[in-house]
C-alpha cells in the first residue's frame, strides 16, 4: 500500500511514523518500531571493527567508536572523529536517516512516496543545505527538510487545534527550543520570529539531578565499595533514573533501585522531591519561552495555545509552570515523543497531495475608464521562506555544496546495519 515516512532525528532519541494512502486520502500516522519493538531509537552511531556503522547503542563502551549528539553539531567544521576518522556530523545525520528510510523499505517492501524529515527550527539555510547535501550523497534525493516547530504545529493541528499563533516548547533529551509559528492563508504553518534555545537543559540534565540526589544518598556505600564495582553501580545509575523519572510523571512516588555490593540499594523519591530538583531548569525554560515570545512583538495573551513537544514535556511541572506564565492553553499529545515525527508523516502526505487552496472571493468587475481612484495598491504576493515548504511535489534542487564523503575502511565503506539483531 502506497505511504509517506516521516523522521525526527532528535538529539537522543529518533522516532518515525507513516501514514498509508487510502483512496484519496491518508490514514492517522501510526508509529514505525525502529529499536526492537520501541517506538524510538537512540541517536547512536558506532563504529564497527569492520568498519560498518551500526544504528544504536553499542555493547560495548567505546566513547572513541560511538558518535551521540551529532544532530546539534550539524554546521560545525570540527568533524567528529571515530576511531581516527573524520565524520562530518551531517554526514552521520543522513546516515541515520538513511537507515530509517531502508528499514521502512525492508519492512513496506516498497519506497515511501514522499519523506519528511524534521530539524531544529534555528536552522538556517547553511545547516539545510549540508544536511541536504549528505542525504543526496547517500541516494536519499527525495527527503524534504521541514523546522521541527512547523511538524509539531501539524500533528496538534491533525488532533484538533485550530488556532492561528502558538509558541512550540521543544524538550528533547539534551536541549530546549521554544519557537513561535502561524498558520498561513492555505492552511499550513510557518516559523516566525526568531528560535532561540537552550543547549544546557533536557531531558538528560533532569536524569542527572537525580542521579546526584541518589549518589548523595549512598555516599557511604560508593564510598566503601572497591572502585570497579561503584563504577558498575554508577553506569546503572543514569538509566536507572531515568526510569524513575518516567514513573514520576504518573506517580507521586518511586523508587531508584540500585545493586550495591553489599547487596540491594533502595532509594525513595516523591514527585514534588524530584520537582524541586528540576524546577530552576524548568523555570528557565518557560523564561525563555516567554522572551521569545515578547521578541517577535507579541504577547503571551496573543497567542491562541503552547504546543508541547518532547519525551520530558509529561513531567507535570512543565505544564504548571507554563500555564502560570502563558494565560493559554497548553496542549501535550499522549505520547510527545512522536509529536514532530508524527506532524512529519502528515506534512509528506501534503507533499504527495497538497491541499487545495481555499477559494478566492469573487471580485467586483473593475468600472469602466480604468480602476478606481479609491482603490488600494496592488500589492504582490509574498514568496513562503524555503524552509518552511511543506508541499512542493518534486523533491528541493540539490544545494551546491560538496559534501566529503565518510572514508571507512574498504570492506564495507557506508554499510548500515542493525545494532543487536533488529532486523525483526
Amino acid at each position: 500500500m502506497p505511504y509517506v515516512l516521516g523522521i525526527d532525528i532528535g538529539s537522543t532519541t529518533t522516532a518515525a511514523t507513516l501514514a498509508r494512502r487510502r483512496g484519496a486520502s491518508w490514514t492517522r500516522p501510526e508509529v514505525v518500531p525502529l529499536d526492537a519493538g520501541a517506538a524510538a531509537l537512540p541517536s547512536v552511531l558506532h563504529l564497527g571493527a569492520d568498519g560498518t556503522l551500526v544504528v544504536g547503542e553499542p555493547g560495548t563502551d567505546d566513547g572513541n567508536r560511538t558518535a551521540r549528539g551529532f544532530v546539534h553539531r550539524v554546521g560545525d567544521d570540527v568533524p567528529l572523529l571515530l576511531a581516527g576518522e573524520a565524520c562530518p556530523p551531517q554526514l552521520l545525520t543522513a546516515v541515520l536517516a538513511t537507515w530509517v528510510v531502508e528499514r521502512v523499505l525492508h519492512r513496506e517492501g516498497e519506497p515511501a512516496e514522499a519523506v519528511v524529515l524534521s530539524h531544529p527550527a534555528g536552522w538556517g539555510r547553511h545547516r539545510r543545505e549540508l544536511l541536504q547535501g549528505a542525504l543526496w550523497e547517500l541516494g536519499q534525493t527525495t527527503v524534504t527538510l521541514l523546522p521541527r516547530t512547523v511538524t509539531v504545529a501539524e500533528s496538534h493541528a491533525a488532533r484538533g487545534f485550530a488556532g492561528t499563533t502558538a509558541a512550540v516548547y521543544a524538550l528533547g533529551g539534551d536541549s530546549f527550543e521554544a519557537a513561535l509559528v502561524r498558520r498561513t492563508g492555505h492552511g499550513r504553518y510557518e516559523t516566525v520570529g526568531l528560535p532561540q534555545g537552550l543547549d544546557w537543559i533536557g531531558g538528560a540534565d533532569f536524569d542527572e539531578a537525580l542521579a546526584g540526589h541518589v549518589r548523595s544518598v549512598l555516599a557511604k556505600e560508593l564510598a566503601a565499595a572497591g572502585r570497579r564495582e561503584t563504577y558498575a553501580t554508577l553506569r546503572a545509575l543514569l538509566p536507572e533514573c531515568e526510569r524513575a523519572k518516567r514513573e514520576l510523571t504518573v506517580g507521586a512516588q518511586t523508587d531508584v533501585l540500585l545493586t550495591l555490593p553489599g547487596g540491594p540499594a533502595r532509594v525513595p523519591v516523591t514527585r514534588a522531591e524530584f520537582e524541586e530538583m528540576i524546577r530552576p531548569a524548568v523555570q528557565a525554560t518557560v523564561d525563555l519561552l516567554v522572551r521569545t515570545v515578547l521578541s517577535a512583538g507579541l504577547r503571551p495573551a496573543d497567542l491562541d495555545a503552547v504546543l508541547l513537544t518532547g519525551g520530558s514535556t509529561r513531567i507535570p511541572l512543565v505544564a504548571e509552570l507554563l500555564a502560570a506564565a502563558v494565560p493559554v492553553p497548553v496542549e501535550v499529545e499522549p505520547d510527545p515523543q512522536l509529536t514532530a515525527a508524527t506532524g512529519a508523516a502528515l506534512a509528506a502526505c501534503q507533499v504527495v497531495s497538497p491541499r487545495p487552496r481555499p477559494p478566492e472571493p469573487p471580485r467586483a468587475p473593475a468600472p469602466a475608464g480604468g480602476p478606481r481612484r479609491d482603490a488600494g495598491p496592488v500589492v504582490p504576493a509574498q514568496r513562503r521562506p524555503d524552509h518552511d515548504r511543506a508541499v512542493d511535489s518534486a523533491p528541493p534542487p540539490r544545494p551546491p555544496v560538496r559534501i566529503t564523503p565518510l572514508e571507512l575502511p574498504r570492506p564495507s565503506r557506508l554499510a548500515l546495519v542493525r545494532s543487536r539483531g533488529r532486523e525483526g
